[in-house]
């Protein structure tokens, strides 16, 4: 029950990572690099930065698509998102790969089962802390999955 609740979790934090393909305003074509990133893209994509410019052009899109609605968030959903562009900053390529993956699996559920796994990815936030690091502790592939049911 819990390793469907931290799958699915996993999932939905690469939701809001690979989700859209339009290009961000301001952008400097369709393919900018670093430097031809405006100040506002640059501020929100920091912790990529350093990879910026070897992203493949579907992956740039994508992050810009994050950048342009950016200000349109609420300041929880701003640190929800660069908490997440930090993660997966920080991945390897397995792991992104990986996590890609999952969310494709999630994507092809039906809605249902979508409903069910989020239900119980919400039952698992509300254990104690206590509890839910004893689980962490069981199944460490899942540690460092957060507030991802939204």
């Amino acid at each position: 029950m819990v390793r469907a609740n931290c799958a699915a979790a996993t999932i939905i934090l690469l939701a809001s990572l690979v989700s859209g393909f339009a290009n961000a305003e301001g952008g400097g074509g369709p393919d900018p690099t670093w430097v031809q990133l405006n100040d506002s893209q640059r501020s929100v994509l920091t912790p990529l930065a350093t990879e910026w410019d070897s992203l493949r052009p579907w992956q740039r899109e994508k992050m810009l698509d994050i950048a342009r609605d950016y200000p349109k968030m609420n300041p929880q959903q701003q640190q929800r998102v660069q908490k997440r562009l930090t993660r997966w900053s920080r991945m390897t390529p397995f792991e992104r790969e990986n996590a890609r993956k999952k969310y494709q699996q999630f994507q092809s559920l039906p809605p249902q089962k979508k409903d069910e796994l989020r239900n119980k990815w919400r039952e698992y936030q509300s254990l104690p802390e206590e509890q839910r690091q004893t689980l962490r502790h069981e199944h460490p592939e899942f540690d460092g999955v957060d507030d991802l049911s939204k």
